[in-house]
């Protein structure tokens, strides 16, 4: 096998020298993340639902996070309740198509949502229109709302109880590092 180019390995290395640091700089602030896993845990623990939604790589991101809270995350326990509103391809499509995309949450935030209950929105821009207006919708009926973002976090920080910030512009580093905070998150909430 020939070596890789050292213009590929000089950017490999690049990009993991710029995680790493970016992972430094949003741990010297984990106050929030920290706020988000106490308040999704006491929800949880008084009977509450973490209802969890975003687009594309974060959709991916929320339905990684509602697995590892009803399965188990790194020790044996009961199942967690959390629902990843990016799952149910008939809802999503149906309401999208009757309404509009930026409806496809907050249908189910209504549906689903009740006092009590997180509403956790992930948008790496903080501009996903259809994440900040379940976020409304959900401040609105009376849940508690976590935002999960990058850059300046935008709207999406704005519109909910608690902000996570990611602040990168770059969307590879910043769901690299959401991934990370929702791991830590994890493993908060069920320790």
């Amino acid at each position: 096998m020939t070596p890789p180019p050292r213009d590929a390995v000089a950017a490999a290395e690049a990009a993991f020298a710029a995680a790493a640091a970016l992972h430094q700089r949003v741990r010297s602030n984990l106050a929030p993340a920290v706020a988000a896993a106490q308040a999704i845990r006491e929800a949880l623990e008084h009977g509450g639902k973490l209802l969890v939604f975003g687009n594309g790589g974060s959709a991916a991101d929320a339905q990684h996070f509602a697995a590892e809270l009803v399965g188990r995350f790194m020790k044996e326990r009961a199942a967690l309740a959390a629902i990843a509103l990016t799952t149910d391809t008939s809802v999503m499509t149906s309401v999208a198509n009757d309404y509009s995309f930026e409806h496809v949450f907050v249908r189910q935030i209504e549906a689903l949502g009740r006092p009590g209950d997180v509403a956790f929105g992930i948008s790496t821009s903080g501009e996903s229109r259809n994440v900040i207006s379940a976020l409304e919708r959900a401040r609105e009926r009376g849940l508690k709302t976590i935002a999960l973002t990058g850059r300046d976090g935008g709207h999406a920080g704005r519109a909910a109880d608690l902000h996570v910030n990611v602040p990168d512009q770059n969307t590879a580093r910043v769901q690299e590092v959401h991934r990370t905070i929702l791991h830590v998150m994890c493993e908060l909430i069920e320790t």
